[in-house]
């Protein structure tokens, strides 16, 4: 008789040796089946309008504070970082936090909208990426900080992951789906903004960040350069391996491609991957197979160079001491 850990084991395998069938055309089969793994929301695509919110100047940098209100849609918050320094167009970086409290947490605020005078495992990361000189564009992710559901706040929860993701489950589409072209809309406002170089727009994701960064980068090569901090492995290795936040599954998606591959999608455009030796999130040792899975694809593209990987001492958590001057380099390029 079959026990339940070899029945897995065995339909795992069985996903994997249809994934090996290779279609002409791979990396085009793979972003299609992304997609419509993802599930459809044509009606993001309508027209929007911009209501400022707040403005604070620090020494450096302009924070601002704007909503994005989507004509028969959702209304996003988004912080947007501008460099006091700097002449002409500027490189610009979609920063993508992830769980916790929202976009609050990479831009230098409490939960309650206080100045944070520590940090959170997010480190604040994108008033990092404001001091080198580029702009920062941080939405407020559905399913986090003002955009929890009633129901949930009242019950004390930070997200409302579960909640969104089974109501979306059931319409066939998924909180990931919603999420992606939420920020892809995103960056067609970014592209308006008079100050931004939109040769020049990089990306980087944190954790369920990294998640939407690889996704986001891997549909749309508007983006130049991506970093993903705390996310990259393998399907097995992480969200089969232990429970994950249900936003992490796509229905089908292995019948297709294991996760190294679809982030490969993002060859032969930069790629940073920094994760900390201690990740019990994402443990090390499914962060190592990814790597040297994308190592393969960005040498056949002849684009080893423009995989770049720094694995730190820490844990679930971001570091930057090596990703935000890259970024920086390969956006200034």
């Amino acid at each position: 008789m079959m026990g339940l850990e070899q029945f897995l084991e065995q339909n795992y395998n069985r996903l994997l040796n249809q994934q090996r069938r290779k279609q002409p055309k791979r990396s085009e089969f793979v972003k299609q089946s992304l997609q419509q793994a993802l599930g459809e929301f044509p009606e993001v695509q309508s027209s929007y309008t911009v209501e400022q919110l707040e403005s604070t100047v620090f020494s450096t940098y302009i924070r601002e504070k704007i909503m994005l209100h989507i004509d028969g849609y959702l209304s996003l918050p988004i912080y947007i970082l501008t460099p006091l320094e700097g002449e002409g167009k500027l490189p610009t970086v979609l920063a993508l936090h992830g769980h916790g409290y929202g976009s609050k947490e990479i831009v230098g605020l409490t939960a309650t909208g206080e100045q944070d005078t520590g940090e959170t495992i997010h480190k604040h990361f994108a008033v990092k990426l404001v001091a080198r000189g580029m702009k920062v564009i941080a939405p407020e992710i559905i399913g986090y900080g003002e955009r929890v559901l009633d129901v949930d706040k009242q019950a004390g929860k930070q997200s409302s992951c579960y909640r969104l993701a089974t109501h979306l489950l059931l319409s066939g589409r998924t909180v990931a789906g919603i999420r992606v072209a939420e920020a892809l809309r995103v960056v067609d406002y970014i592209e308006t903004l008079n100050d931004v170089d939109r040769e020049r727009i990089g990306i980087m994701g944190f954790s369920g960040g990294g998640l939407l960064a690889a996704y986001c980068a891997a549909l749309d090569d508007r983006f130049k350069a991506a970093v993903l901090c705390g996310f990259t492995s393998t399907f097995k290795e992480s969200i089969l391996r232990d429970e994950h936040c249900i936003d992490n599954y796509l229905p089908g998606i292995l019948q297709t491609a294991e996760l190294p591959e679809i982030i490969g999608l993002l060859a032969p455009r930069p790629l940073f991957i920094e994760s900390g030796t201690e990740d019990k999130v994402f443990p090390i040792t499914g962060v190592k197979l990814a790597i040297e899975q994308l190592e393969q694809i960005y040498k056949q593209h002849e684009a080893e160079a423009a995989l770049q990987i720094d694995i730190f001492q820490g844990v679930h958590e971001i570091n930057g001491r090596v990703a935000y001057d890259w970024l920086k380099e390969v956006l200034m390029r």
